[in-house]
């Protein structure tokens, strides 16, 4: 698989990355032999990059993708993150981006993973309360013991990332981007841009709704957090259902496949936006990499920003209470 580069310090990765939430938490129940086998398949077909943090589970899926990384670590880029603080219960006790806490993090990080170094260690979000500076300050020193390879942020404003960028370089933001979630084309993609830090979009097919999967809000697991998400609640559901049967009509257009579809048009944004993906079965990794053969011509693209124009989509992405975390 082509690989790409994140930020300008030779950071490289896969086209596409593996986004590991999803098999330990918040979609559902989880198989860890699955996730395993799912993780080690994507590693076969060349995917390097795999996505984790420390919350998800709280603490689970950092040491799943430890166990699934025992005697592959030479083949992965590891990214995980730190700041969503949580009580073992799983309890949310807010942000917290304070030096000390960030040194705490990665030690535990390191052990769950059971790995000497974090290849690109993120920032999970912008603790309001303690100057990006000596947070971004922290985890440099991070990088000086040789405990991390790069830093990223994850969901940080123009300002912020302007900022923590002249501490120590940035190599990746890490914001939510896809078909439905088209706010970084406001300023954040110009501001990476010109600072030349790479771009990961999680959740690029809109936390599986944009699959097609969805026909009615039941077919949401239970226990499955989408269910208490705006977009996918009530009158949201149905327009943002009339989207998806656009992105349908084009999939079977191109011989395609919804999913397959919307990863293309994030990779058609720009090189230096790298897809990370969830998956939970072996399938989903099969299906998803086609994405790479598909190519979206100019007239094919214009015709997506027609009928799924920036903004259309229904319902805020979080709910209101979690959104004052996001472009911080």
């Amino acid at each position: 698989m082509n690989q790409v580069a994140l930020g300008s310090l030779g950071l490289k990765v896969s086209r596409m990355g593996l986004g590991c939430m999803g098999m330990s938490e918040f979609y559902g129940e989880s198989d860890d032999t699955e996730s395993i086998a799912t993780i080690h398949l994507a590693l076969d077909r060349g995917m390097n990059f795999l996505d984790t943090a420390d919350m998800y589970g709280p603490f689970k899926n950092e040491v799943l993708v430890g166990k699934a990384l025992a005697g592959r670590r030479k083949e992965v880029v590891l990214a995980t993150k730190f700041g969503n603080q949580r009580s073992p219960d799983g309890k949310f006790l807010g942000v917290n981006g304070r030096p000390e806490y960030v040194r705490a993090c990665c030690e535990a990080s390191l052990k769950r993973l059971n790995v000497e170094v974090i290849d690109l260690y993120y920032q999970h979000r912008v603790d309001r309360e303690t100057a990006i500076e000596d947070t971004v300050g922290a985890m440099a020193d991070l990088v000086k013991q040789g405990k991390v390879r790069y830093l990223g942020l994850s969901e940080a404003g123009p300002a912020t990332i302007r900022r923590a960028h002249t501490v120590h370089p940035i190599s990746a933001l890490q914001t939510e981007y896809s078909l439905w979630t088209r706010d970084p084309e406001d300023e954040i993609l110009s501001t990476v841009r010109e600072l030349r830090i790479g771009f990961v979009a999680y959740s690029p097919l809109g936390r599986g709704f944009l699959t097609g999967e969805f026909k009615r809000p039941e077919d949401i697991p239970e226990g499955d957090f989408r269910r208490h998400n705006p977009r996918f609640q009530g009158d949201n559901f149905n327009k943002n259902l009339d989207l998806v049967h656009h992105i349908e009509a084009l999939a079977k257009a191109k011989s395609a496949t919804p999913a397959q579809i919307a990863l293309a048009w994030v990779m058609a944004q720009g090189e230096d936006v790298v897809p990370i993906f969830g998956a939970k079965k072996r399938s989903r990794i099969e299906e998803n990499l086609k994405a790479l053969e598909i190519k979206l011509t100019p007239e094919e693209l214009a015709e997506i920003d027609r009928v799924l124009p920036k903004g259309s989509t229904a319902g805020l992405r979080y709910p209101e209470q979690h959104m004052s975390a996001v472009n911080v």
